[in-house]
């Protein structure tokens, strides 16, 4: 079983930053950012294997948006830089139950309870 509980979110102006932090306990193997706006679907951000050497994005947040983790810490992170209106929504931290990288909702197995990010124009 894993928790997960993320911080970081909050409200930032259109250009700005913000990282992300997820802590997870119990045994991660690869992580995920996903984000969820209102009336929309859960959208994949970005995935990390479990070394850290190896992370996939979306492609309309690449440049943008760097997932990393650190192990002795159990703690995945997301730096969102460049931050756009349209990245208004609730970003989740997903742990998955392999080792595989996944960019779908259904490769997690386990969710944190989410954070909400506003960016304003």
């Amino acid at each position: 079983q894993v928790q997960l509980v993320e911080s970081g979110g909050g409200w930032v102006q259109s250009g700005g930053s913000l990282r992300l932090s997820c802590a997870a306990s119990g045994r991660t193997r690869t992580m995920g950012w996903f984000r969820q706006a209102p009336g929309k679907e859960r959208e994949f951000l970005a995935t990390i294997i479990k070394s850290g050497g190896t992370a996939y994005y979306a492609g309309f947040v690449e440049g943008r948006f760097t997932i990393s983790r650190d192990n002795a810490k159990n703690t995945v992170y997301l730096q969102m830089n460049s931050l756009k209106p349209e990245d208004t929504a609730v970003y989740y931290c997903a742990a998955a139950g392999n080792y595989a990288l996944g960019r779908l909702v259904e490769n997690y197995d386990y969710w944190g309870q989410g954070t909400q990010v506003t960016v304003s124009s």
